[in-house]
């Protein structure tokens, strides 16, 4: 009986825990088994609940999602009005997407120096002086009358808030969750899309109605409000898990495993940034539509997001979430190369936008639990602070990428090259997930097989 329920934990762990733990009982030659000694080297001092407060948690973080990545996102609509308008004299398109991919990779540039604060003052101080950061970058931005000032505005310092916020946050769920793991993090991802969705529709409403320099105020304190009440709510369980929390994991870049999972990132979340930003303005540009019709289409790509996550989370559950992630991954660059280059109309936009939307976004949702999956639970600190800084570039330079293939002269396929790129952003970084995929099933059947030879 109780070796029947040591296996039964032994299938929630991870492989290479499961071989770690059949090799430390050949060389201790004790009397316990293989998933016994799995269960001494990879458990916590006691096991994720799996609901209870840390529903609430989940909460919170789809919240605080939504008010910091979820506004985020609504920059297109900004973009759009920027590009149209010639708001700032002398500014280049290249100006303002440099602003938006800023947004991104200030935060997650600052993710080693955040993981750090967080170990050494605590989780609500660094989340504290965010809140102050990505509130103070919206509302200094709407007194911007150059450029530059909107680099260091709602560029570098609503970016620096961003990253202050959600680096700290986010290594959370996994410490509450176990088998729901993956749907708790896509139910807390889905606030990035669909209050994306509401800033989306609100920003394009508030610009015409307001203004520009209003519209920068109310986000910024829409931001301040929402992101205090999550971090009241947001609570760790770091004295169970006990977690290093490094800024820079060396040892995990000597491990193959993690390095393909940082490699998927790299260029997974270059084709997400570039079809993020660029939809809308293939809208205008390509399509003609109105700066109304191009706030729509970010809207419903944020809806998108809101409704595919958590079944994306749910599906991850239940066949896996490297399976999954994998699959997703592949078919994100089918979808853009069979749907986005041949849309010409609103309608096979908007399609578009809603198919697309539920599953661009895979790498967000499910960074946490792969990286507990891969690399283990007290490990999840350190190893998504390597993974926010493997995306700096690829978020602060993608859709500068973008612009350049851009050709005009092309009319109707002047978005071709960029389409194309985005598409085989998708395509490449589903064969490093592959290739995970792979390994961990091979390293599966070398523990089963260990498992079966070695005496109970």
């Amino acid at each position: 009986m109780e070796r029947a329920s040591s296996e039964k934990k032994s299938e929630d762990l991870t492989v290479d825990t499961l071989e770690e733990s059949a090799v430390e009982a050949q060389k201790s030659h004790d009397e316990r088994t293989p998933e016994q000694a799995g269960d001494a080297i990879a458990e916590p001092l006691d096991t994720p609940p799996d609901g209870g407060y840390g529903w609430v948690v989940c909460f919170a973080l789809a919240l605080m999602n939504g008010m910091t990545w979820g506004i985020a996102a609504s920059y297109g609509v900004f973009l759009s009005h920027y590009l149209a308008t010639d708001y700032f004299p002398g500014a280049t398109p290249l100006d303002y997407a440099f602003i938006g991919g800023l947004e991104f990779g200030a935060a997650m540039l600052i993710s080693p120096l955040t993981t750090i604060l967080t170990r050494e003052l605590g989780r609500r101080v660094v989340m504290s002086a965010g809140i102050v950061m990505i509130s103070g970058g919206y509302i200094a931005a709407s007194f911007a009358s150059q450029i530059w000032q909107l680099y260091l505005t709602q560029g570098v310092l609503v970016g620096l808030g961003i990253g202050a916020i959600f680096i700290p946050a986010i290594a959370v769920l996994p410490q509450w969750f176990l088998k729901r793991r993956s749907f708790a993090q896509s139910l807390a991802s889905s606030g990035s899309g669909f209050l994306g969705l509401a800033f989306s529709l609100a920003t394009a409403a508030m610009i015409k109605q307001l203004g520009l320099p209003w519209t920068l105020r109310v986000i910024g304190l829409l931001a301040f409000f929402g992101n205090l009440v999550s971090m009241v709510l947001v609570r760790d369980r770091n004295h169970l898990v006990k977690p290093p929390q490094l800024g820079f994991a060396v040892h995990l870049l000597k491990r193959y495993d993690c390095l393909l999972l940082l490699c998927w990132a790299f260029v997974h979340v270059m084709g997400y940034m570039v079809l993020l930003y660029s939809l809308s303005s293939y809208g205008t540009e390509v399509v003609g539509l109105s700066q109304g019709q191009a706030g729509i289409l970010t809207a419903i790509l944020n809806l998108g997001t809101g409704i595919g996550r958590p079944l994306i989370g749910l599906a991850s559950d239940r066949w896996g979430r490297i399976p999954v992630a994998s699959l997703l991954t592949f078919a994100n660059g089918l979808i853009i190369l069979a749907f986005w280059i041949p849309a010409n109309s609103f309608g096979f936009l908007l399609f578009f936008s809603v198919v697309a939307g539920g599953t661009m976004g895979v790498f967000w949702m499910t960074v946490g639990p792969l990286c507990a999956e891969v690399a283990g639970l007290k490990e999840v600190p350190s190893f998504l602070a390597l993974q926010w800084l493997t995306v700096v570039l690829p978020t602060t330079f993608a859709e500068v990428i973008a612009l350049y293939l851009r050709r005009p002269s092309m009319g109707r396929w002047s978005y071709v090259w960029l389409q194309l790129f985005a598409a085989m952003c998708y395509l490449v970084g589903s064969g490093f997930i592959i290739e995970l995929w792979r390994i961990k099933r091979k390293k599966k059947r070398l523990a089963a097989s260990g498992a079966e030879h070695t005496p109970s």
